[in-house]
């Protein structure tokens, strides 16, 4: 296939102009595999020229320009020459036959193994509006879209505007407003609808039909938040909500968390939820809620011109969104959640060969395959940190008008990162390109390191920086509770400016604790002084504020990362401290990294087993001070962790049997597929259970358990039979193989998983050839041999990176992996 570079696409920009397109989709005919597309493109042409448009069929059928036909046989890959164009407009017809997609690209079907019901959806994404109608396929030729859609009795369709049924039994959609071909959205199936009205739109959720119960029990909360986030963004900006409606569809086997769709967002599906979950798992949800109708004012209103600045889309919803849940919902400690999960996604991309900066030099992304692997945690976590910095540089007030000129400027058309920063440098007088400069072109994470000296009833503070960023940060400093010294009180905030405002003189003594970035306002990894340090880990549980203790503990994670911590000192310290945790996000965060990262791959084989006993002792811990019903959220998270850290079945195995965890909760779908696949890793179950568990469970997530717990057991049969699954008969979904993946690596496995090391590199350059970025994407995700750590594991990828022959998307995901491995390594070293 012919990728699309940036200087092709500047040259049709300047060629033509796209006014409409008029989409006919028929899903009635070609059964399970293909459907009909008929696509009218009326466009102008700028002088008399060549071009090409962008199209992916299974069968191109017949092609007209102006009344006139061309060959089908002309069409190239994905390319069909328009040669010998005159100067004004145009009309072309392209009739084709298309293929459904399996791997949550183009036109995704899925059946639902619960009910046997049928659903398809788009993602059309970057470059795959192609698999599902022709198009001049480039962000920056916006037109208008009317879509009209024949599906099968029963369904209801959905897409960008209003839809209604015509007489004919056809759908018909709205007329859209000017937007780029990548965000044109159709979900059609037998959904399960809630409906309601705010603000004079009408608002909908939409779900299978097998998730119906589950919808519905948690609708009143979607709409609360939908509604409060809607109304804070009115308050906000000036232009008001671009498009007719607001629908949010929970889809099958979606790839990533969301896609921010005009008037109709596309969620995967397990945001509704089958079984229980804490409620910092319904703050995400609520903030992808939040992150994605942010998109409509930026992304789709004002929509990048090339891809160089997704950033600018992604940046700013996950900036809007977690500030704008704060302000206008329940979940007040949004930002907490950031920084011990989210920010640390940014840190670690930002320490990895791959890292870019996060407004990309041009030549950096010259085409649409270099650009999809800018989609990580510097464009999202870093991103949005950078912009928050800006708030506190900037004041938010000057922030928000710079954006409202930047929406006002460029509505229903494309921006970039020079008109982005020239409408904020209108609203201040400090020097934003300047800034943007050091914080968006630049990459790596500085490092702020304290030196805290004591004389004459005052103490003194120098900042030393590794790095060249400015910083405007908040100081903590915090003395002993007289009371009970493992508890520590706030004596003051203070602000500096770095490097201007470094050193600092302070009135009184020393204080017991010292943090740098105490709100987590800037972007940089901090460092404590002695004191500090022993006070923290004698004393971080007393630590008074939530956000204080998340910095505190990512403080912990990067030193443990960067060789300056043992792994075992930080599960002592969580050992020590986090029974004590009030707040869920940071157990959750600290606890994940205990388990994936210090125990799985920081720790030698022949530690882990004291680490799991460490881990499944501070659960039990966590579980007794549940134990009154008052906190089940810390509770599920404990009862989680304990099945993952088991060593040894009898516990979980004696769990699954009753159907409860003594004192609660009893076992829903989540967690018997959670004990079964550990029961399988430990080798305490076996195919005849499995198979039961998944006629007692006929879902699509019963179906991913029953992959997962079938590829974790610790047989060469069975491990054989997975990896034939996954890299030889190319039949498995995005998800199948992805639960496939999750469960064949275990590290209890290491010697019956090594001889399967070597065949990774072969097969997954193989497999990524034949089915594409988002198979490859996943392969290189989870697929990848991770527990296997040692130097000939690292020396095979990088062999295997020398390769001239790898899909981009698995080029990009193998070197930050075996990036990962050197990392590991090192800390066990």
């Amino acid at each position: 296939m012919s990728v699309l570079t940036r200087d092709e696409a500047q040259t049709r920009a300047q060629f033509l102009d796209v006014q409409r397109y008029r989409i006919e989709l028929d899903l009635t005919t070609g059964g399970e595999d293909t459907f009909e597309s008929r696509t009218v493109i009326h466009f102008t042409a700028h002088t008399a020229g060549d071009t090409f448009v962008e199209v992916k069929p299974a069968t191109l059928r017949s092609v007209t320009l102006d009344g006139q036909p061309l060959d089908p046989e002309g069409l190239t890959e994905n390319r069909l020459a328009l040669t010998g164009l005159a100067a004004g407009p145009h009309e072309l017809h392209v009739d084709a036959v298309m293929n459904y997609s399996h791997t949550g690209e183009g036109l995704h079907r899925f059946t639902d193994p619960a009910d046997g019901e049928t659903y398809t959806y788009t993602q059309l994404f970057m470059e795959d509006v192609q698999r599902v109608f022709a198009a001049f396929d480039q962000p920056d030729l916006k037109a208008a879209f009317d879509l009209t859609v024949k599906a099968p009795d029963g369904w209801k369709v959905l897409a960008n505007g209003i839809t209604e049924q015509q007489d004919d039994g056809r759908w018909k959609a709205a007329t859209t407003p000017l937007i780029s071909t990548y965000l044109v959205a159709l979900a059609a199936g037998p959904w399960h609808t809630v409906t309601t009205e705010h603000a004079g739109l009408p608002f909908g959720l939409h779900c299978r039909r097998s998730l119906a119960p589950h919808l519905d029990a948690d609708a009143d909360e979607l709409f609360d938040i939908t509604r409060q986030c809607y109304d804070r963004y009115h308050e906000k900006f000036d232009e008001p909500y671009p498009f007719d409606s607001y629908d949010q569809a929970f889809v099958p086997e979606f790839n990533a968390g969301a896609m921010e769709n005009p008037g109709l967002v596309t969620f995967r599906d397990e945001f509704i939820y089958r079984s229980a979950v804490t409620d910092t798992e319904r703050q995400t949800r609520a903030m992808v809620i939040a992150h994605e109708m942010a998109h409509m004012w930026f992304g789709d209103l004002v929509t990048l011109q090339w891809w160089d600045d997704i950033w600018l889309n992604e940046s700013f919803a996950e900036y809007m969104g977690y500030q704008t849940l704060t302000e206008a919902t329940r979940f007040t400690d949004t930002w907490v959640d950031f920084g011990i999960a989210r920010k640390a996604w940014g840190y670690d991309a930002d320490q990895r060969p791959t890292t870019h900066p996060v407004a990309p030099a041009p030549d950096a992304v010259p085409d649409t395959a270099s650009a999809m692997l800018n989609f990580d945690g510097i464009s999202y976590a870093k991103g949005a940190s950078a912009l928050r910095q800006l708030v506190a540089w900037l004041g938010e007030k000057d922030f928000l008008a710079g954006i409202n000129t930047h929406f006002n400027r460029h509505k229903f058309a494309n921006a970039t990162l020079a008109d982005f920063i020239d409408s904020l440098a209108s609203a201040t007088d400090r020097d934003v390109h300047a800034w943007a400069q050091q914080w968006l072109g630049t990459t790596g994470v500085d490092t702020l390191t304290p030196t805290v000296t004591e004389a004459d009833g005052q103490w003194h503070l120098t900042v030393t920086q590794h790095g060249e960023r400015p910083h405007r940060l908040t100081i903590g400093a915090y003395d002993r509770d007289l009371s009970d010294d493992r508890h520590l009180t706030l004596r003051e905030h203070f602000d500096i400016d770095i490097p201007q405002g470094a050193p600092t003189t302070r009135p009184g003594p020393r204080p017991a604790l010292l943090v740098l970035n105490d709100q987590d306002l800037t972007y940089a990894k901090v460092r404590l002084d002695e004191t500090s340090a022993e006070t923290a880990r004698r004393s971080l549980s007393g630590v008074p504020d939530a956000l204080t203790r998340a910095v505190l503990w990512n403080t912990l994670r990067d030193m443990v990362r960067d060789g300056q911590l043992p792994p075992t000192a930080y599960l002592e310290t969580a050992r020590a401290h986090l029974a004590e945790e009030a707040d869920l996000a940071v157990v959750q965060g600290v606890l994940t990294f205990a388990a994936t990262q210090i125990t799985d791959r920081y720790l030698p084989a022949d530690q882990r087993p004291a680490a799991l006993t460490l881990l499944t002792g501070l659960t039990r811990d966590l579980m007794r001070r549940t134990e009154d019903g008052t906190n089940p959220g810390l509770r599920l998270t404990a009862v989680r962790h304990f099945i993952d850290a088991a060593a040894q079945p009898d516990t979980i195995r004696g769990w699954l049997d009753e159907g409860s965890v003594p004192g609660g909760p009893e076992l829903d779908p989540e967690l018997r597929w959670r004990i079964l696949t550990r029961l399988a890793v430990l080798g305490a179950t076996d195919e005849t259970e499995i198979a039961a568990a998944l006629t007692a469970d006929p879902s699509a997530t019963g179906e991913e358990g029953a992959a997962r717990c079938r590829a974790a057991l610790p047989t060469p049969t069975a491990k054989e039979t997975a990896w034939t699954a996954m890299f030889q008969r190319d039949t498995l979904s995005n998800y199948l193989f992805t639960a496939t993946a999750q469960g064949f690596w275990q590290p209890e496995q290491a010697d019956l998983l090594q001889p399967y090391v070597a065949r990774y590199y072969q097969d997954a350059v193989a497999l990524a050839a034949r089915r594409g970025p988002a198979i490859a994407e996943a392969a290189g995700r989870y697929a990848f041999p991770t527990p296997v750590i040692d130097a000939a594991a690292v020396h095979l990828g990088e062999t295997c990176l020398d390769r001239t022959d790898l899909l981009p998307a698995l080029r990009r995901k193998l070197a930050d992996q075996v990036d990962d491995l050197r990392r590991a390594l090192s800390v066990r070293g």
